[in-house]
């Protein structure tokens, strides 16, 4: 019997079920080797030799593993095809002692693929498993050098890590801008007029036929000025356009675009996404989900239009396939994008039980198809509007209209869309005032980073790859280094004081530049240009001289402000200290270590939002923070009654994650 190993039990027991009885499928359960955990695990004066282990966790599948293949003929390693997965590959063959291992790869887990690949078997990779060696190795050094110099010099329990740092230096930045920002007064006018006695609605675009900008009406004296002049006005129509405009469908999901549309349609976090799609891809749902490629194959194409034309009909089907070129900096693999294995398990009739796997098929399925279709069409209609009194300027208004002609993809992928038609207009038609009124706005900073945003900002600098997003977005949470508020990354006090010793002291660990030319080289090792342990040793000399160098001339004291306060300690009567520790700052007595008493700063008043509470109906509704336990400093609201009422919501009632968009079946063309 061959014996066939991959590395989750539940991708084992799809394809399991495709191969005969000549085959037995094991799982490995992930990594079976793996730097220390106690020690740093990398020889640096040996060219960087990693001393990789078995973990404990692991020694039971490898003891079993080990008896499987004794009693097998050919062993194949079915691992994923990225790099994560050829590392897991190698593993296997160095600690079952497989001198030529049979390695095979796909892209999904269906029938065909799987049979594919076996008729086509390779060598291992070894540039990509030196790829992977060299990121495992990097992070290693970054996190087991770094950490322990922000214990010593900062607050006990911190830790530092590569991309992470960088993604915390976006967010603290982000949060120093809206900090710094100085929101900007302008006005903007509307004026009802009617038509038959039918309302709709103009904006002023010009004055004296000049385009005015966002910012030409700056006080509200000047809108109260213009606004007396158009409520003396008489109004004409003076200017109907119209023409039609065409909305081109958004390529396949990436790794990336899959966790942004996830956060903003389901309010998925990006480890939801992930988890959930990595089920989806070992059960043969979708093709494999970690990838930054939009490409898809002639077979999912062909078999697409085929589907299209006898579901939808001819007009919904391209006569020619439609190709995208990828947004993102450095490509890695040959990858597909993401897409459902079979164009035939339409989502409302797969099968899944999960609410959740459902919800996300249908995304992908949705978005691969569109993505073969054609563009919408739009009506987009516009009426000019002239008003002015002989002697004084002119002013333009403009009413705007919109309409779908052709829903195109729209069909199978909603977006949002107002649909809005405007009157039948002439010429010199003479329209009367019903309301003219100013409005007031102020500018607004750039928001807080979502996990949506975020990943795209990442993305766009050329920082981390697929399979570090949710993991990155994951652990800056899970070390307090930032919070959510309202679904969007706060900087925690922890968080902006290691970025700023980062920053001061380490700039290359968070400079942003530095940080996509290191995923540069690692991409070039994974292509065979560059060797591993060059790329390493061009970034570990000069740090770890920077970091003996920091070790000597920085003092804790510098770093962390320690203040003394007026309140003494309850045990002993000295003076209490405002002290730094690993979830922000605390009370400490100045007495330490022979007084350890500690108590919690003055907690904030409850902050209400102006809600009652939605389960008792009396108390109200009020934003809160964590104070113990794994969650602390995660904001939540509860009952001001509590514990009399227990109602209790991990997020903003008046602000709830979003929801799956409208079903297809709410999108109308004109002609239905």
């Amino acid at each position: 019997m061959n014996l066939v190993i991959v590395e989750s039990p539940t991708k084992a027991k799809t394809i399991s079920k495709f191969l005969g009885s000549d085959y037995k499928v094991e799982s490995s359960y992930g990594h079976i080797r793996d730097l220390p955990k106690s020690t740093l695990g990398i020889d640096v004066e040996k060219n960087f030799e990693p001393k990789y282990i078995v973990p404990i966790k692991a020694k039971k599948v490898v003891k079993q593993l080990k008896e499987d293949a004794k009693k097998s003929g050919e062993i194949i390693l079915a691992t994923d095809e990225d790099r994560e997965g050829e590392a897991i590959a190698w593993h296997l063959a160095e600690t079952l002692g497989i001198k030529k291992p049979r390695r095979i790869v796909f892209h999904e887990i269906t029938k065909s693929a799987i049979e594919n690949a076996l008729k086509h078997p390779r060598a291992l990779d070894s540039n990509l498993i030196d790829a992977q060696q060299a990121r495992r190795i990097l992070d290693r050094l970054v996190g087991y050098k770094l950490s322990p110099f922000l214990w010593k010099k900062v607050v006990r329990g911190l830790s530092a890590g590569r991309v992470q740092s960088v993604a915390v230096r976006l967010i603290v930045e982000r949060e120093n801008e809206i900090r710094a920002f100085k929101p900007e007064e302008y006005w903007t006018i509307v004026a009802q007029l009617l038509k038959s006695g039918v309302p709709i609605e103009f904006n002023l675009t010009k004055i004296e036929d000049k385009a005015i900008d966002k910012f030409e009406i700056k006080t509200k004296e000047r809108a109260e000025e213009i606004v007396a002049d158009l409520r003396k006005s008489n109004f004409e129509i003076t200017g109907l356009h119209s023409k039609e405009a065409t909305k081109n469908p958004p390529a396949p999901f990436t790794t990336s675009t899959m966790q942004q549309e996830a956060a903003r349609r389901l309010g998925y976090s990006a480890k939801k996404t992930m988890v959930i799609a990595q089920h989806l891809y070992e059960n043969g749902h979708i093709t494999y989900m970690r990838t930054d490629s939009v490409n898809l194959s002639n077979e999912f194409v062909g078999v697409a239009k085929t589907w299209l034309e006898k579901e939808l009909g001819k007009e919904y089907a391209l006569t020619a396939p439609r190709f995208f070129k990828s947004k993102s900096k450095l490509v890695q693999e040959a990858h597909e994008a993401i897409r459902p294995t079979n164009v035939a398990e339409i989502p409302d009739a797969i099968g899944l039980t999960d609410a959740s796997e459902k919800k996300l098929y249908k995304m992908v399925w949705q978005r691969a198809v569109a993505s073969q279709m054609p563009e919408a069409k739009i009506s987009l209609t516009a009426a000019d509007a002239t008003a002015g009194l002989p002697g004084q300027g002119k002013y333009t208004l403009r009413a705007n209209g919109q309409q779908i002609i052709f829903d195109g993809y729209l069909k199978v992928w909603p977006q949002k869309f107002s649909e809005k038609t405007l009157p039948d207009l002439e010429k010199g038609e003479k329209l009367s005032a019903k309301e003219i009124t100013p409005f007031q706005h102020f500018t607004e900073p750039l928001p807080r980073y979502s996990e949506a945003t975020l990943i795209k900002a990442l993305e766009e600098h050329g920082i981390g790859r697929p399979s570090t997003y949710a993991p990155t977005l994951s652990v800056i949470q899970t070390r307090n280094y930032v919070q959510k508020e309202q679904g969007n990354f706060k900087p925690t006090e922890t968080g902006e004081l290691v970025n700023k010793v980062l920053t001061e002291h380490f700039p290359q660990i968070v400079d942003i530049d530095f940080t996509a030319k290191m995923e540069e080289q690692l991409d070039n090792v994974a292509h065979g240009k560059e060797k591993w342990q060059q790329v390493i040793g061009d970034f570990y000399v000069p740090f770890a001289k920077n970091l003996e160098e920091k070790y000597l001339e920085v003092n804790k004291s510098e770093l962390v402000k320690e203040e003394m306060t007026d309140e003494k300690c309850e045990k002993c009567g000295k003076p209490m200290m405002v002290k730094y520790g690993r979830f922000g700052k605390f009370l400490a007595c100045s007495g330490f270590p022979d007084c350890k008493t500690t108590k919690a700063l003055a907690k904030e008043p409850p902050k209400m939002i102006g809600m009652k509470c939605p389960k008792c109906l009396e108390g109200e509704v009020i934003e809160r923070k964590v104070s113990k336990g794994r969650a602390r400093g995660k904001m939540f609201w509860g009952c001001s009654r509590y514990p009399k009422c227990d109602y209790a919501s991990w997020t903003n009632p008046l602000n709830p994650p979003p929801k799956e968009e409208k079903s297809t079946e709410k999108i109308k063309t004109s002609e239905s």
